[in-house]
């Protein structure tokens, strides 16, 4: 009889230990989803139009040559320092000089011309006085003739002198008239030259037209500049750093939704870990076309008190359209992906109330239920939504790890099969917060 309970102890014993092994590691290997999920979570959800551009200055003046001529020297900044890229100067500031010598000499010369057209001139005005004269004498003449008459006293020869003398006269004072009006002429003609000579003599002296700082210095010491239909540019100057611009070029699609006073947010390559903020200052309507595809120029001013941005900068820009502050916010996965019948009886059939769109919740224990919300700002990645039920952490699933099913059916059925440890949760794997 003891060997009967020995004999039933050891197969109580083997028995319960492949129930253990059994219930260890294949009890649990049915068909349960595994789920992949994420929290809900509270964020601002900003929806933008992304496009690139160039940091400008909001006004540039280009300084140029009127006159052909060589560069003798530059002038002193506002730290009386020679003028060179970076220079602060005031408006009226000497910034280069031009070799005068050939405009000092043309301006000699055209003071002897108007001194020459006024001597011409007064020397017509005098040839007028004459002929006067000369027509009173030949008036008295003339009258002394006709009163005598051709005849005895005067003979036919004489009469005719006098009146060809009269009429000579007559003619003489229109000729002296009209070389006053010439002498004139010549002498207003001197006087342009003359002025157009003495600002040339100025134009060798160039000025700062504005405050402001040099952009750029186009010329050297010693270099020719020559000025022909348009004046030479020697300096770019801008009048205010502390005020810039960013030029972007915006895709016809999206044009439509940027309006003047819309806040933008931008970077630059020089400080690709700092923002920048402005606002929509102007959008220019002369659209260019480019391979089939048409953009428009976009002013967005911005502030540069500290100084910080530069000229031409590259810079890549957000035009903020709509903005929800401290939102619920999900993934787009999550609202994209559904379930398999065999996870959710009737999730084909579900009834989804117009205008909303559906999350599902993860439960616990493998199981998911849905929950209807409504979609409001999208960031391309995050989409804001709306419901009574949302709660912060709330895991909604996005999609599938794996299933037993999917693992056996994966495997060669002819290959011994491995024993699997039970899983010691049967949630989800969940990733880490943004």
């Amino acid at each position: 009889m003891k060997g009967f309970f020995k004999k039933f102890a050891s197969i109580a014993v083997v028995c319960g230990a492949a129930y253990w092994i059994y219930a260890e590691f294949y009890a649990d290997s049915g068909e349960k989803t595994v789920y992949k999920t994420v929290p809900v979570e509270i964020m601002d959800v900003v929806q933008t139009i992304d496009a690139t551009g160039t940091v400008e200055p909001e006004d540039l003046v280009d300084v140029g040559a009127r006159v052909s001529g060589e560069i003798v020297s530059f002038g002193k900044d506002s730290n009386g320092k020679e003028i060179d890229y970076g220079s602060e100067i005031k408006e009226g500031t000497i910034i280069a000089l031009i070799d005068d010598e050939i405009p000092q000499s043309d301006l000699l010369s055209a003071k002897a011309q108007l001194d020459m057209a006024k001597a011409s001139q007064e020397s017509a005005r005098a040839n007028l006085l004459v002929a006067k004269e000369n027509l009173k004498q030949a008036v008295r003449n003339w009258d002394r003739a006709k009163r005598l008459g051709p005849g005895d006293a005067l003979s036919q020869s004489a009469y005719d002198a006098y009146l060809s003398e009269w009429e000579k006269a007559t003619a003489e004072i229109s000729v002296a008239e009209a070389k006053i009006l010439s002498a004139d002429a010549e002498y207003a003609q001197a006087q342009a030259v003359l002025k157009e000579a003495q600002r040339n003599v100025e134009y060798c002296v160039i000025k700062a037209p504005v405050d402001g700082v040099i952009i750029d210095r186009r010329v050297n010491v010693g270099q020719t500049v020559v000025s022909n239909m348009s004046a030479s540019s020697l300096f770019l100057i801008a009048k205010d750093l502390k005020k810039m611009e960013v030029w972007a070029s915006v895709n016809e699609a999206d044009i439509g939704g940027i309006k003047p006073g819309q806040d933008v947010e931008f970077t630059v390559d020089a400080y690709p870990r700092e923002k920048f903020y402005g606002k929509v200052g102007k959008i220019r309507l002369n659209a260019t076309m480019s391979q089939n595809v048409v953009t428009y120029v976009v002013e967005v001013v911005t502030d540069n008190s500290n100084g910080r941005l530069l000229p031409y900068l590259s810079a890549n820009l957000n035009f903020i359209i709509e903005k929800a502050e401290g939102a619920f916010a999900v993934p787009n996965a999550a609202l994209r992906w559904k379930p398999e019948e065999s996870d959710y009886p009737g999730a084909g059939e579900l009834q989804v109330p117009e205008g909303m769109r559906t999350l599902w919740v993860f439960e616990g224990e493998g199981k998911i239920r849905p929950l209807f919300v409504k979609t409001g700002v999208k960031d391309g990645i995050n989409t804001q939504v709306i419901s009574p039920e949302l709660k912060e952490g709330m895991q909604v699933v996005t999609g599938v790890v794996a299933s037993a099913s999917a693992s056996s059916a994966s495997t060669n059925p002819f290959m011994p099969k491995m024993p699997q440890r039970k899983k010691a949760n049967n949630s989800t794997s969940t990733p880490a917060k943004k």
